[in-house]
């Protein structure tokens, strides 16, 4: 069994060494991980500027770039094997509802998953590092029971979200569905040393959708959240409204012609 680490808070994140350590005995591990915080980024690649890879003292490599970058340069470069199962984490704080499309914990997973590699990713609910080490610990019990039993063939994404409390371990698992947040505060403006107008994005919205079943019910209740992604972001339901819409000039031009 070969492991793939990577992260988003950075290679020197406490995040990134409690994973590492949850995973040991599992097999050989690997980390490839961000130099400095890449938080919010996305599946952002970098493609204007070379990237550098760089070796810890720990044996962790630091890659001059995103969460995306770190793992394709892991699965492109021939800098190590092919990876059995690539996980991201333990992010510091929650990546839940719409923050899936902007975590950099949860594109590192899924850059894994688009090369064809199980994947996970592992966020705690609260910022500050708070119970680490037992979500650590469900992290390890998360990946002993994909490893035992593994959910279907081939690559599959799951984004986890474990409770900031002492007792996570004995936590339920729930299978869950994204909810959804209002729209994010406005942008904060300040000024620069020089006056000049500087802006912060601003902090995300509250939760709009906190349902039964999704995400943000469970792990309010204090529960794991275990929820299945896919990349298709066709709307599927909409595709015959849609056609019907494309198809109406040219039934207006036909009908006009004639």
């Amino acid at each position: 069994m070969r492991i793939l680490i990577a992260n988003d808070d950075g290679y020197l994140a406490p995040g990134l060494e409690a994973l590492v350590q949850a995973c040991e005995g599992l097999g050989h591990v690997d980390v490839f991980a961000p130099e400095r915080n890449a938080s919010g980024t996305s599946n952002s690649l970098t493609l204007h500027q070379p990237l550098t890879v760089h070796t810890a003292r720990n044996g962790f490599r630091f890659v001059t770039g995103t969460p995306s970058d770190s793992v394709h340069l892991a699965l492109t470069s021939g800098l190590i094997d092919t990876p059995d199962l690539v996980l991201s984490g333990i992010n510091n704080g929650a990546n839940m509802g719409d923050d899936t499309l902007y975590s950099g914990t949860v594109a590192a997973a899924t850059e894994g998953f688009l090369f064809g590699v199980p994947s996970i990713a592992f966020s705690l609910t609260d910022k500050g590092w708070n119970h680490l080490d037992a979500a650590a610990r469900v992290a390890r019990r998360v990946v002993e029971q994909v490893l035992a039993n593994p959910p279907g063939t081939g690559a599959w994404l799951l984004n986890v979200n474990i409770p900031a409390i002492a007792d996570a371990e004995q936590a339920p698992w729930k299978i869950t569905r994204l909810g959804r947040r209002h729209a994010s505060r406005p942008a904060i403006a300040t000024a620069n040393p020089r006056g000049e107008p500087i802006y912060w994005i601003g902090a995300a919205g509250e939760a709009r959708d906190e349902g039964e079943g999704t995400d943000f019910q469970v792990t309010r209740d204090g529960g794991v959240s275990i929820t299945p992604l896919q990349v298709d972001m066709t709307d599927h339901a909409g595709l015959p409204r849609w056609r019907n819409w494309a198809a109406a000039p040219a039934a207006a031009a036909k009908d006009q012609a004639e």
